[in-house]
């Protein structure tokens, strides 16, 4: 049987370029076919960018072979989440309203991947404004597992593509759990680094103090390569860090040994179904295993926090939809009109307690933080839904908070977060645990991350598409 080039790492797809074996136009002729035989039906693209792939493809091929390398994304075709602006290609960030918008330059993150060889291949598809719903005129992706369960949002076409085998990495972006959500349904690793650690310029903007823009792969090894590219200061972007960018990939000879990781029994557990619960456990293990230390923690309360997203995000957002809303609120679907309009109703005192409960969160993870290099937890606290136990579900009340408990305090703390695969649910569905790092501790993150994977192998399972 023929090897499925989709399915390799963009390591080894570098390792083959340098080879000679393999040919980056004739790998990104082989994406740009499968996308076409497969995406009809999985939706994952909001639009190809073909002919810019070929010629960026073309341009790698002959780099490499004039023994000019610029990395490992060098000639590696890639996902770009369709709220970061290319130049030329509209930029329409799942919104009918913006569909003429074709922006006249790139975002600093496009800049940084062009800049490292890689071949773009298209705009990934994404939820309305990149909120939780697909807006009613878009189709939205189908998860590859299986088409009855839910994507994740709302980098949902990033997830798709990326676990399909249309792109060998994504950008996605995450406000509430964006990044992470897509990976647990979809079966992927996502990365949502330190808030700063990478440039928002060029991204249109859900919740500006929330938003984090990451990669999302199919191993640990790939989302180092990718963060190496897009971590940095940006002159364009005065609230990036300038802190240095260490070598993520060559980190990871490190392994696990030597960190601390903190584990919350009850956190991990209570309200939590069973199989998920076993998952972190499980997971737990693996990183005992591979050399960490493990050791007893007691989570901070977070109920206020987590009952402070929505407050700030819809303040926030209305900020950012000033320019069409309410002016054109009847081109807005309902999930995002509704989250715009509570922002508009929020007071200032209002806001000023959602914040208050924000910087306490912010300020007890930091003490915790003190003692451990990593916390271990759930994703979410049930596995996977189909699309009618998502309905079910969020017709119930504070629906929102129960779905983003274990993601949205580490957007609200700007805590970098990795999640990682570590199993199937009884249906079939891609199980997930996530880790949190202190401000800053990618590195150590990516490590652990990578460990884990040395010693299981859920990250090499591909649905069957």
């Amino acid at each position: 049987m023929a090897e499925a080039l989709h399915y390799l790492t963009l390591s080894e797809v570098g390792r083959r370029f340098r080879a000679g074996s393999l040919s980056p136009v004739a790998l990104t002729e082989a994406m740009l076919a499968r996308i076409a035989a497969l995406d009809g039906r999985l939706h994952a693209y909001a639009r190809l960018m073909r002919e810019t792939a070929l010629t960026e493809a073309r341009q790698a091929e002959a780099e490499l072979r004039q023994g000019r390398d610029r990395g490992p994304l060098h000639g590696v075709p890639l996902g770009i989440k369709d709220l970061c602006d290319t130049k030329g290609v509209a930029t329409c960030a799942g919104m009918p309203i913006l569909a003429g918008r074709v922006p006249e330059r790139d975002a600093t993150v496009v800049k940084r991947l062009r800049a490292a060889g890689a071949v773009l291949l298209g705009k990934l598809e994404l939820t309305e404004g990149a909120y939780a719903a697909h807006h009613p005129r878009i189709t939205a992706p189908v998860n590859p597992w299986h088409a009855d369960y839910w994507t994740g949002v709302s980098s949902s076409g990033s997830g798709v593509a990326t676990a399909a085998g249309l792109c060998f990495g994504s950008l996605g972006s995450d406000t509430g759990g964006s990044i992470r959500f897509p990976s647990l349904g979809c079966g992927v690793v996502g990365l949502k680094p330190t808030w700063g650690r990478v440039s928002r310029h060029g991204v249109l903007a859900l919740a500006d103090s929330l938003d984090h823009i990451g990669p999302m792969t199919r191993s640990v090894a790939d989302a180092a390569a990718m963060l190496g590219v897009l971590a940095g200061h940006d002159p364009d972007d005065p609230t990036s860090l300038a802190a240095p960018v260490p070598d993520y990939v060559a980190a990871l000879a490190e392994g696990a040994r030597g960190l601390t990781i903190g584990f919350d029994e009850r956190y991990c557990s209570e309200g939590v179904e069973p199989q998920v619960a076993a998952g972190v456990r499980a997971a737990a293990e693996v990183l005992r295993g591979a050399g960490a230390t493990l050791t007893a923690i007691t989570m901070p309360p977070d109920a206020a926090a987590v009952a402070s997203w929505v407050p700030i995000c819809g303040t926030e957002v209305a900020v950012a939809h000033d320019a069409t809303f309410p002016a054109q609120a009847d081109q807005y679907g309902p999930v995002l009109r509704g989250l715009i309009e509570t922002g508009h109703a929020l007071s200032a005192t209002g806001y000023a307690c959602a914040h208050f409960a924000r910087l306490a969160l912010a300020g007890a993870l930091a003490t915790l933080f003190r003692d451990v290099d990593l916390i271990l937890a759930p994703p979410m606290a049930i596995p996977t839904p189909t699309l009618a136990e998502l309905d079910a579900l969020l017709a119930r009340p504070r629906a929102v908070d129960y779905l983003i408990r274990y993601t949205a305090p580490y957007d609200l703390s700007g805590s970098p977060t990795l999640s990682l695969p570590c199993g199937f649910t009884a249906a079939g569905l891609p199980l997930g645990f996530q880790l949190i790092g202190r401000h800053l501790g990618e590195a150590a993150l990516l490590r652990a991350g990578h460990a884990y994977e040395r010693a299981t192998a859920w990250h090499n399972r591909h649905p069957a598409v």
